[in-house]
């Protein structure tokens, strides 16, 4: 693998949003812009993290990158105009210790779902995912060290975390839509 890549991002910022509004495209919009990635030209992609990309903030993200500029994400969305309806939306990630090995993001969304649950079972997913690229039996029930957030499977070390957005739909029937998202810069 070529340290030169150009299309391996090097840098992974996680943020959240909600959006609400009659028309259910312009839900998603305020959705983004409270997510601060509304000027910016998504491409989803699938779920993996590559090998030493480095976690910033979100802040620091933001100033790298530029309005227009064409940015791959991994996201998870969920929108509804049921009133009074919880609906969440999370990307889950499992990151191994090892920084040459890749880890892998998942995208969990849910109605009836706390903020709470539907973050931990994005978490799951994403743990799972990256057992079963190491060959590894994993049951999420076992070996999770809740303090420190640190899975440990058959003797690797992986650190998880999510990030997640819930919202109760607009109590009018208004266009509710929720938006998680990991995004990728170079």
């Amino acid at each position: 693998m070529s340290p030169d890549n150009v299309f391996l991002p090097k840098n992974v910022f996680f943020t959240k949003g909600v959006g609400k509004h009659k028309e259910k495209l312009s839900s998603f919009e305020d959705a983004l812009r409270s997510a601060g990635i509304e000027k910016f030209n998504l491409v989803r992609v699938s779920s993996i993290l590559p090998p030493r990309c480095n976690i910033i903030t979100r802040e620091k993200g933001l100033e790298m990158l530029e309005p227009g500029q064409i940015v791959f994400v991994v996201i998870a969305q969920l929108e509804s105009n049921e009133p009074n309806r919880l609906m969440a939306a999370s990307i889950g990630m499992a990151n191994p210790a090892n920084s040459d090995h890749y880890g892998y993001l998942s995208e969990h969304h849910s109605f009836g779902q706390t903020e709470k649950v539907c973050g931990e079972y994005a978490e799951d997913l994403a743990a799972k995912m990256l057992a079963s690229t190491l060959g590894i039996e994993f049951n999420v029930e076992v070996g999770y060290d809740a303090k420190k957030d640190i899975f440990k499977m058959g003797g690797h070390v992986v650190k998880t975390r999510h990030i997640t957005q819930s919202a109760i739909c607009d109590k009018n029937g208004l266009w509710t839509t929720v938006i998680s998202a990991a995004v990728f810069v170079f």
